[in-house]
């Protein structure tokens, strides 16, 4: 079953870069994902399609309007009758998005981002979403790119998407921890060496070094992914 999502957003050309190149473009192409974006300003009335106004009770910025994003929330709904959906806006307000949550989603058949821009939203318009996300603690033009690192990781975690079978499962966070040390050709570069155990072939002595070097590698690097955060 393909898995679909769709974005709605000011600015759908940021996403032709990222979508239209490697492995989400294979995705796309193989009918594993289908995206669609959706342009926020066409579903805004009036000349000059204003999508953003002042806010009541005075401050600076402008505020994204509810009208507009309700008429194209309630448009994009006809696109599928997916069993399972999810409607996420990306926000700082939100939990922050981990591997687990990329899992999660993934088995979602249908995801629906709104994309945040100027400074921030209408509150009544957080009634159309399941979830608020945030990619981490700092501050976006919008919320374009974290709706793309989502996307992204998603996909990765989609059966065939990627070429190996247990790539996914070998990917930093997938278990919770940082990956462990990877080599390839030549044996000796500058003087430093492959380990001896990734030549010997002896496929458990090989596993047992890649967990205990996994283990190293998160408590040297990320040590608050095995103890938690203060």
């Amino acid at each position: 079953m393909t898995k679909e999502i769709d974005i709605i957003t000011l600015f759908p050309e940021m996403f032709k870069g990222v979508f239209g190149d490697s492995i989400i473009k294979r995705a796309v192409d193989n009918k594993i994902l289908e995206i669609r974006l959706t342009q926020l300003r066409e579903f805004a009335l009036g000349k000059h399609k204003q999508v953003d106004d002042s806010p009541f009770g005075g401050g600076s910025g402008m505020v994204l309007k509810p009208e507009p994003m309700f008429r194209a929330v309630r448009s994009v709904l006809q696109n599928s009758n997916s069993p399972s959906r999810r409607i996420i806006i990306t926000d700082p307000a939100g939990k922050t998005f981990n591997q687990e949550k990329a899992k999660e989603l993934a088995s979602v058949d249908w995801l629906i981002i709104i994309c945040g821009h100027y400074e921030g939203f209408d509150t009544r318009i957080y009634s159309l979403a399941d979830e608020l996300i945030s990619i981490g603690d700092y501050v976006l033009t919008g919320g374009e790119i974290p709706a793309m690192a989502i996307v992204d990781a998603v996909a990765r975690m989609l059966p065939d998407v990627l070429g190996a079978a247990d790539s996914a499962e070998t990917d930093s966070f997938f278990d919770g921890m940082l990956s462990y040390p990877q080599y390839t050709r030549p044996r000796n570069f500058e003087g430093m060496e492959v380990p001896e155990v990734l030549l010997s072939g002896n496929h458990a002595e090989i596993s047992k070094w890649r967990q205990m070097k996994a283990f190293e590698n998160t408590m040297q690097r990320r040590p608050d992914l095995i103890f938690g955060r203060d």
